[in-house]
């Protein structure tokens, strides 16, 4: 592992060990310089291949032919950031230190700087961070609306880093957090960086769409349903170690009640709902197009649903509110009934009644008349019966 390069009387060592640090002499004639070879290994744990949310460990050790001087050890992630390790034990000739948890856009070259001020050493070593990961958030929430298209999709940045090693996923749902997980799709990459998916789940109506960059993981809801909410988890496999991601589908609805158009002077209540808890600083808000603060109802914190009484036709907006920003809006139009229908349902409900009070009438007149014949009926057999009697009286005498 050495060679003296001519002319210069240079000695090559490559393949640096620990155990080649010490005193070099160079002896020419009477003359001798030494030199003192002072030597740093750096190792990280995985060999530099992580998922993430993991946390790396680096192992620095030094060796000397005098006295190991006391380092201190700064380290830059890739985007030239300091960070400031966790100190986990410390020696003279070794250092162990613990990163924080890495991002995806943490993949690059760090840089781990040693110092001594006695001696003098001032010296970077550089090494590779990979981790493999989403590029989305840790926790995505979409906003979508009933008979609505929704693709969810999660970005991989397997192709940036060119990850050359195989690994393994798959896509569950679950509409709650204490529910049981449906596998929707599994999928791997090759080394070649290929990705095949495979549609594990009959049952649930998904397409997976086929023109999609590389790197990443798609389903498409071609109608989504209300049930069709919950949270959809990405989840990555690499030697038995796991990295997830989850997207938070949240399905809005209104109806109203009743459906049909608004009469001249009877209400309606609309109703909008959402299938899922709403983040602390979401609110929902029923309002009128083109009306006026009285018009205006927000629903309280963590409300999922709302109710509105109106009395006033015409369009109306339900809109999902996150902060200062509307998510989602969904408006119900609210037809005012024909004048015509007004008073074809009042005459209706007059002729109705009048025919009610008719019929009524009739019967009193009908029941009056039946016990005036039966009356008449009655006098006219008793007086047949004292005709008869008469008679037969004249024919005794």
């Amino acid at each position: 592992r050495a060679d003296i390069k001519m002319p210069y009387k240079q000695l090559w060592v490559w393949d640096l060990k620990l155990s080649d640090a010490g005193v070099y002499t160079c002896e020419y004639g009477s003359h001798k310089v030494r030199t003192s070879l002072h030597i740093f290994n750096l190792t990280i744990s995985l060999d530099g291949h992580f998922l993430q949310n993991e946390v790396p460990q680096l192992i620095l050790m030094q060796n000397s032919s005098g006295p190991l001087p006391d380092l201190s050890i700064t380290l830059f992630d890739s985007n030239s950031n300091r960070v400031t390790p966790e100190l986990q034990s410390k020696s003279r000739q070794k250092y162990i230190v613990n990163l924080r948890k890495l991002e995806a856009m943490d993949s690059g070259t760090w840089v781990c700087q040693v110092h001594s001020d006695s001696p003098l050493i001032n010296q970077n070593i550089s090494f590779a961070v990979n981790v493999l990961g989403f590029q989305n958030a840790d926790l995505e929430r979409k906003y979508a609306t009933v008979d609505s298209t929704v693709i969810l999709s999660w970005h991989l940045n397997s192709e940036k880093i060119k990850w050359k090693e195989g690994f393994t996923g798959q896509l569950n749902w679950k509409q709650q957090e204490s529910a049981n997980a449906h596998e929707l799709l599994d999928f791997n990459f090759t080394a070649q960086g290929q990705l095949h998916e495979t549609k594990r789940s009959s049952s649930f109506l998904f397409e997976i769409p086929e023109r999609k960059p590389e790197s990443t993981i798609e389903v498409k809801l071609p109608k989504v349903h209300f049930n069709h909410s919950g949270q959809y988890q990405c989840q990555l496999e690499y030697q038995g170690r796991h990295a997830e991601s989850t997207i938070e589908l949240v399905v809005m609805k209104v109806s109203a009640n009743p459906a049909g158009p608004l009469s001249r002077g009877a209400n309606m209540t609309l109703t909008c709902q959402v299938s899922g808890q709403l983040p602390p600083n979401a609110y929902l808000r029923w309002e009128r197009v083109n009306g006026t603060k009285r018009d205006m109802k927000n629903s309280k914190q963590r409300e999922v649903k709302l109710e509105v009484n109106i009395s006033a036709a015409g369009l109306w907006s339900c809109h999902l509110i996150e902060g200062n920003d509307r998510k989602h809006s969904l408006h119900y139009h609210v037809e005012e009934a024909p004048v015509l229908t007004y008073y074809v349902i009042i005459g209706a409900s007059v002729g109705g009644s009048l025919l009610v009070f008719g019929l009524g009438c009739l019967c009193i007149i009908s029941g009056i008349s039946w016990q005036r014949r039966r009356q008449r009926a009655k006098r006219m057999a008793q007086a047949r019966q004292h005709l008869l009697e008469n008679k037969t009286c004249q024919c005794e005498q």
